[in-house]
Protein backbone atom coordinates (compact mmCIF):
# COMPACT_ATOMS: atom_id res chain seq x y z
CA UNK A 1 0.00 0.00 0.00
CA UNK A 2 1.23 3.08 -1.00
CA UNK A 3 0.72 6.67 0.95
CA UNK A 4 -0.20 9.70 -1.22
CA UNK A 5 -1.36 12.98 0.34
CA UNK A 6 -4.62 14.56 -1.00
CA UNK A 7 -5.40 18.00 -0.16
CA UNK A 8 -9.43 18.43 -0.17
CA UNK A 9 -11.39 21.53 -0.51
CA UNK A 10 -14.53 21.28 2.11
CA UNK A 11 -17.28 22.30 2.52
CA UNK A 12 -19.14 21.75 5.80
CA UNK A 13 -23.01 22.26 6.92
CA UNK A 14 -24.46 21.89 9.95
CA UNK A 15 -28.03 21.02 10.73
CA UNK A 16 -30.31 20.27 13.28
CA UNK A 17 -29.82 16.44 13.03
CA UNK A 18 -26.89 16.24 10.87
CA UNK A 19 -23.25 17.15 10.38
CA UNK A 20 -21.85 16.92 6.56
CA UNK A 21 -18.49 17.45 4.95
CA UNK A 22 -18.58 17.23 0.98
CA UNK A 23 -15.03 17.77 -0.16
CA UNK A 24 -13.99 18.42 -3.63
CA UNK A 25 -10.73 18.61 -5.17
CA UNK A 26 -10.43 21.55 -6.95
CA UNK A 27 -11.58 25.09 -5.32
CA UNK A 28 -13.55 25.62 -8.47
CA UNK A 29 -15.62 22.85 -8.00
CA UNK A 30 -16.33 23.94 -4.45
CA UNK A 31 -17.34 27.46 -5.43
CA UNK A 32 -20.12 25.56 -7.67
CA UNK A 33 -21.31 23.70 -5.03
CA UNK A 34 -21.09 26.41 -2.64
CA UNK A 35 -23.13 28.51 -5.42
CA UNK A 36 -25.82 25.81 -6.45
CA UNK A 37 -26.81 25.50 -2.44
CA UNK A 38 -27.47 29.15 -2.13
CA UNK A 39 -30.62 28.77 -5.06
CA UNK A 40 -33.62 28.22 -3.01
CA UNK A 41 -34.78 24.04 -3.27
CA UNK A 42 -31.58 23.22 -4.82
CA UNK A 43 -29.92 21.36 -1.34
CA UNK A 44 -26.22 19.29 -0.94
CA UNK A 45 -27.89 16.43 -2.55
CA UNK A 46 -28.95 17.92 -6.33
CA UNK A 47 -25.66 20.31 -5.82
CA UNK A 48 -23.38 17.11 -5.55
CA UNK A 49 -24.81 15.33 -8.37
CA UNK A 50 -24.40 18.69 -10.64
CA UNK A 51 -20.69 18.76 -9.49
CA UNK A 52 -20.51 15.17 -10.71
CA UNK A 53 -22.27 15.46 -13.64
CA UNK A 54 -20.23 18.46 -15.25
CA UNK A 55 -16.65 20.24 -14.53
CA UNK A 56 -17.04 24.01 -13.53
CA UNK A 57 -15.82 25.17 -16.92
CA UNK A 58 -18.65 23.15 -18.67
CA UNK A 59 -21.44 24.09 -16.27
CA UNK A 60 -20.29 27.35 -16.88
CA UNK A 61 -21.43 27.01 -20.48
CA UNK A 62 -24.42 25.30 -19.93
CA UNK A 63 -25.82 28.30 -17.73
CA UNK A 64 -24.20 30.81 -20.28
CA UNK A 65 -25.77 29.21 -22.77
CA UNK A 66 -29.04 28.32 -21.18
CA UNK A 67 -29.13 24.68 -21.86
CA UNK A 68 -32.39 23.39 -19.76
CA UNK A 69 -31.87 20.19 -21.77
CA UNK A 70 -28.25 19.63 -20.67
CA UNK A 71 -28.89 20.55 -16.81
CA UNK A 72 -31.98 17.86 -16.90
CA UNK A 73 -29.35 15.48 -17.11
CA UNK A 74 -28.56 15.78 -13.65
CA UNK A 75 -30.15 13.67 -11.40
CA UNK A 76 -32.67 15.70 -8.95
CA UNK A 77 -33.47 18.23 -11.85
CA UNK A 78 -36.41 18.49 -13.69
CA UNK A 79 -37.56 20.91 -15.75
CA UNK A 80 -38.98 23.92 -13.91
CA UNK A 81 -35.79 23.24 -11.19
CA UNK A 82 -33.57 23.81 -14.39
CA UNK A 83 -35.22 26.78 -15.51
CA UNK A 84 -34.82 28.42 -11.69
CA UNK A 85 -31.15 27.65 -11.64
CA UNK A 86 -30.41 29.11 -14.83
CA UNK A 87 -32.01 32.03 -13.62
CA UNK A 88 -30.89 32.37 -10.57
CA UNK A 89 -27.24 32.08 -11.90
CA UNK A 90 -27.15 34.01 -15.08
CA UNK A 91 -25.86 36.82 -13.24
CA UNK A 92 -22.31 34.74 -11.66
CA UNK A 93 -20.85 33.69 -14.91
CA UNK A 94 -18.11 35.93 -15.18
CA UNK A 95 -16.79 36.21 -18.62
CA UNK A 96 -13.23 35.68 -20.73
CA UNK A 97 -11.71 32.69 -21.69
CA UNK A 98 -12.41 29.17 -20.44
CA UNK A 99 -9.73 29.24 -17.09
CA UNK A 100 -11.91 32.24 -15.61
CA UNK A 101 -15.24 30.76 -17.30
CA UNK A 102 -15.91 29.72 -13.29
CA UNK A 103 -19.07 30.98 -10.85
CA UNK A 104 -18.05 33.94 -8.94
CA UNK A 105 -19.01 33.24 -5.87
CA UNK A 106 -18.11 36.63 -4.30
CA UNK A 107 -20.34 38.63 -6.39
CA UNK A 108 -23.31 35.93 -5.72
CA UNK A 109 -22.86 36.40 -2.26
CA UNK A 110 -23.20 40.05 -2.26
CA UNK A 111 -26.23 40.11 -4.58
CA UNK A 112 -28.17 37.50 -2.23
CA UNK A 113 -27.40 39.38 0.69
CA UNK A 114 -28.15 42.97 -0.97
CA UNK A 115 -31.36 40.84 -2.17
CA UNK A 116 -32.10 40.19 1.53
CA UNK A 117 -31.85 43.29 2.43
CA UNK A 118 -34.75 43.91 0.09
CA UNK A 119 -33.30 45.26 -2.67
CA UNK A 120 -34.49 44.61 -6.31
CA UNK A 121 -32.22 42.34 -8.44
CA UNK A 122 -32.30 44.92 -11.34
CA UNK A 123 -31.35 48.10 -9.00
CA UNK A 124 -28.37 45.54 -8.08
CA UNK A 125 -27.62 44.58 -10.94
CA UNK A 126 -27.14 48.60 -12.08
CA UNK A 127 -25.70 49.00 -8.45
CA UNK A 128 -22.60 46.64 -8.92
CA UNK A 129 -21.63 47.01 -12.43
CA UNK A 130 -18.11 48.19 -12.61
CA UNK A 131 -17.67 47.29 -8.72
CA UNK A 132 -14.87 45.01 -7.52
CA UNK A 133 -13.17 43.30 -4.65
CA UNK A 134 -14.39 40.99 -1.52
CA UNK A 135 -17.61 39.83 -0.81
CA UNK A 136 -17.78 43.10 1.58
CA UNK A 137 -16.56 45.61 -0.31
CA UNK A 138 -19.24 44.81 -3.38
CA UNK A 139 -21.87 45.16 -0.36
CA UNK A 140 -20.70 48.49 0.82
CA UNK A 141 -20.47 49.69 -2.93
CA UNK A 142 -23.77 48.60 -3.63
CA UNK A 143 -25.22 49.54 -0.74
CA UNK A 144 -23.52 53.07 -1.50
CA UNK A 145 -24.66 53.33 -4.86
CA UNK A 146 -28.36 51.61 -3.77
CA UNK A 147 -29.02 54.51 -1.10
CA UNK A 148 -28.39 57.47 -4.10
CA UNK A 149 -31.30 55.43 -6.24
Amino acid sequence: ITEARVKLQVTQIIREDANLLFGFREVNEKKMFDTLIKINGVGPKVAMATCSTFVPETFARVVADKDVGLLKRVPGIGPKAASRILVELADFIVDGNADSSVLDNGRADAILALESLGFKKEQIKKALTGASGDTASLVKQGLKKLQRL
